[in-house]
């Protein structure tokens, strides 16, 4: 069964850092290009991050409210694509989910993904 299982979430102080995993489960992460989503209480999904397949640039996209705070990278050994994340706002409070979605600004903001996972809940607060 193909799987993506987030994980690297919890509560964090303002300024803080967090780094999120995201990993397969039953294929391998090479083939395919990897976004970051979240989803705040009362708001609906947002693309946050995405990095382009191995082999194709490792092309990546942020968010504008993220640009120069989160980095996202891939562990091709470890079939793990990663989302650094620095300088933690209260407003990056939200679950995180990872997807498989082409690392366009078009997927990014209307991703096409269904097998959602549990995502990992991330809380900035003081």
């Amino acid at each position: 069964q193909l799987q993506l299982v987030e994980s690297g979430g919890g509560l964090v102080q303002p300024g803080g850092s967090l780094r999120l995993s995201c990993a397969a489960s039953g294929f391998s992460l090479d083939y395919y290009a990897i976004g970051w989503f979240r989803q705040a209480p009362g708001k609906e999904r947002e693309g946050v991050s995405c990095i382009s397949r191995r082999g194709s640039g490792g092309s990546t996209q942020y968010a504008d409210s993220v640009k120069g705070r989160f980095t996202i990278s891939r562990d091709n050994a470890k079939n793990t694509v990663y989302l650094q994340m620095n300088s933690l706002k209260p407003e990056d409070t939200a679950i995180y989910y990872c997807a498989t979605e082409p690392c366009t600004i078009v997927r990014m903001t209307k991703p096409e993904f269904t097998s959602w996972g549990q995502g990992t809940p991330v809380t900035v607060s003081s």
